[in-house]
């Protein structure tokens, strides 16, 4: 039985597919009406940690699809603030059909990172983002890009060898879908196992608040 939980951003600009592909995760269906996020949403996974081995351990994954407004507004970041507490994991979400959106993904992670300090969001350098801004991340990262189906075959290679780069730099794997069909997500599939390594890397926050006396970072006791 699902007992212990951990906390998972869902991070991306309006628009990129956040709340689809989250209710595909959760609830294994395409969300047929997608609408706008306003605030923030929260769905509930449950993920079998190690399943099939001695330590399979069964918890809950609440993914917080956080509205996309990349205004770099100091009143738009501090609402966003607060549901950057007690976080185990963050996917980054970007449309493979829009290149902004993939290098908007720095924007929000060193804002999630409590990173970007800067009053205009960060800075970009000769097209470059500064990788060592993430050297030293704790938080396991994994890239997502969606509306895979959109790109033309002719252009697709040069497409996924971009974005390729674009989840070396976060040190994370990347996982390339279309959110309307399942079959992306397959039991089996390298995207499913990627997704699976990828939760498996949560559990490791829920044991060392286990450890402290308590199962999630919410507790005092953990902080």
């Amino acid at each position: 039985m699902a007992s212990k939980s951990v906390k998972v951003l869902v991070l991306g600009d309006s628009g990129v597919g956040k709340s689809s592909l989250v209710h595909l995760l959760c609830q294994n269906q395409v969300l047929g009406n997608p609408s706008w996020t306003v605030g923030c949403s929260v769905d509930v996974r449950i993920h079998d940690y190690k399943e099939g081995t001695p330590e399979e351990k069964t918890y809950y994954i609440e993914l917080w699809d956080v509205g996309g407004s990349v205004g770099s507004a100091s009143s738009v970041k501090s609402t966003r603030a607060v549901f950057y507490n007690s976080v185990n994991g963050i996917i980054l979400v970007h449309d493979l059909t829009n290149k902004k959106s993939s290098q908007n993904l720095y924007r929000w992670s060193l804002e999630a990172l409590n990173r970007d300090v800067a009053p205009t969001g960060v800075l970009v350098t000769n097209g470059d983002y500064d990788r060592e801004q993430f050297a030293d991340n704790q938080i396991p990262l994994l890239v997502i890009g969606t509306k895979l189906d959109q790109i033309p075959e002719t252009k697709r290679n040069e497409v996924l060898t971009r974005t390729a780069f674009l989840a070396e730099d976060f040190n994370a794997e990347e996982i390339n879908l279309d959110c309307t069909n399942p079959r992306y997500l397959a039991a089996g599939s390298s995207n499913a196992v990627k997704l699976s390594r990828f939760f498996d890397k949560k559990w490791a926050a829920v044991l060392l608040a286990a450890f402290r006396g308590c199962w999630t970072w919410q507790s005092p006791a953990c902080t």
